[in-house]
């Protein structure tokens, strides 16, 4: 590996940033995937560096076909975060389940009533607007956002950070009816090629209507996308 990608490796790594590294194994040459960076001399096209985003969520390196020849792609992945827009009653039941479930929970929301480490234990609690939390944050392939606030000033403006990041899985909170005024506003914004991204109602129908059945409905949906191949 050459010096200044095993040191970019390195910088990633210690960010805390899932990267995968891409060797094509006729004669040794390596890239090194960051998101949606490619950082080195080999051509990798969509169909790969969707596989690359696969493998990155369910952390299974191995071999994929190219242009280039046959590639093994050597993933590091980080523990995936969810991000919860909404400090709800079904947030109160999700993020602990998340967690349990390996996630690196974190939750958005800058009613300050409602955002407290009080109602929120053991998880990362903001009191930012989605906009700049989610900016700061930075959504990669390893990033669940999850809205639940039901209010358009605080969902749409994370819904939009989510449709221009590679995250891997979007859900919102709503009725079939809400979510067709949620898809007017987002198609005026500009995303309505992206808008099918967005699982909407969110989560599984599993029948149940209390916040802990709803949130076992989402987390089910979210582990769902992540190990989709």
């Amino acid at each position: 590996m050459k010096a200044a990608l095993f040191e970019r490796m390195l910088a990633e790594r210690a960010a805390k940033r899932a990267v995968t590294l891409v060797t094509r194994l006729a004669d040794g040459v390596q890239v090194l995937v960051i998101g949606d960076e490619v950082v080195g001399e080999l051509d990798l096209g969509p169909e790969q560096m969707e596989e690359i985003r696969r493998r990155l969520r369910s952390d299974k390196s191995g071999v994929l076909e190219s242009s280039e020849g046959a590639l093994f792609a050597r993933c590091y992945a980080q523990a995936p975060r969810m991000v919860i827009v909404g400090a709800v009653h079904i947030t109160q039941a999700l993020a602990p389940m998340a967690a349990m479930a390996g996630f690196e929970v974190v939750v958005v929301d800058p009613r300050r009533a409602f955002a407290t480490a009080e109602r929120l234990p053991g998880v990362t609690v903001t009191t930012e607007w989605p906009d700049e939390a989610l900016a700061r944050i930075g959504l990669d392939a390893q990033t669940a956002v999850v809205t639940l606030s039901h209010d358009p000033k605080l969902d749409d403006p994370a819904l939009i950070a989510a449709l221009q990041s590679p995250c891997f899985y979007i859900g919102a909170l709503g009725s079939s009816r809400t979510h067709a005024k949620r898809v007017a506003r987002l198609t005026e914004a500009g995303l309505a090629a992206a808008l099918p991204r967005i699982h909407a109602p969110v989560g599984l129908d599993l029948g149940g209507r209390s916040p802990a059945e709803i949130a076992v409905s989402v987390l089910a949906q979210v582990l769902q996308e992540k190990y989709r191949t």
